[in-house]
């Protein structure tokens, strides 16, 4: 269970967000609502959400998952890949020193992006993508070994990050995108398959019982309700436009 989340309001200059794919530039005013709206849903789940001032220096700043892990036990700081995000996380740092007694932190050349992070219990699931490489993995396991976890990594074939296709709910359910859910260590788990249509929807959120679904994938949804979880459905189309998805947007724990 969680009981807080850490987002950032996005910045007058997320119009010039990373982006993989040419969506058009995201509406400012109309990602602030989206974000309103999804704060909102944090506190449906049972949050205390802090909240943090835009950050005009880094267009993808409201993008918080991607500069930390919140374990039990430790907070690890990233190493993001992208280049221009890099100082991103001393900010997030100087906020994680209220709640952590332990911090660790990824270093140069290692990169760590928490999007390629998905987490099953004691178990860290590494995906080595463009932004998390070899040493980044090497890095975070070595840390989770000193704190009494494990990991292993997953290539990432497709997608920004593991988190784009893969999503751990609860009680043994995983949600993965098709490519993804025949992967042989994820057959152990009961696999909510998305069909690459919907691939979007594969990065879904589940907090306290509750499941986050991106709005527009109605097979997604459903595939997820009748797992039986409630989902609370959010407009996410400006974020998508810079390659945000629903855990992009938040640091739970």
């Amino acid at each position: 269970m969680f009981s807080r989340a850490i987002v950032r309001i996005p910045s007058k200059s997320v119009v010039n967000g990373l982006r993989a794919t040419d969506l058009g530039p995201p509406l400012y005013e109309r990602a602030l609502e989206q974000h309103s709206e999804y704060i909102s849903a944090l506190k449906k789940c049972g949050l205390d959400v802090i909240v943090l001032d835009p950050d005009e220096n880094f267009p993808d700043a409201t993008f918080v998952e991607d500069t930390a892990l919140l374990t039990p036990n430790v907070a690890i700081i990233t190493n993001p890949g992208a280049p221009t995000r890099q100082g991103e996380t001393k900010q997030i740092q100087s906020v994680l020193v209220d709640f952590f007694q332990s911090i660790e932190a990824i270093k140069h050349p290692g990169t760590l992006d928490g999007g390629d992070i998905v987490v099953h219990g004691n178990h860290y699931y590494i995906g080595l993508s463009n932004r998390t490489n070899d040493e980044g993995a090497t890095q975070l396991t070595e840390i989770l070994n000193t704190y009494g976890m494990l990991s292993s990594t997953v290539e990432v074939e497709n997608g920004l990050h593991l988190k784009s296709s893969v999503a751990y709910l609860d009680n043994n359910y995983l949600v993965a995108l098709e490519d993804y859910a025949i992967l042989p260590q994820f057959q152990k788990f009961k696999i909510l398959s998305i069909d690459t249509h919907e691939r979007y929807a594969s990065n879904c959120v589940w907090i306290n019982g509750f499941v986050l679904v991106p709005k527009g994938f109605p097979k997604a949804k459903s595939t997820i309700e009748g797992a039986g979880y409630e989902s609370i459905e959010l407009d996410m189309s400006e974020f998508r436009k810079i390659d945000g998805g629903l855990s992009c947007l938040s640091l739970r724990f």
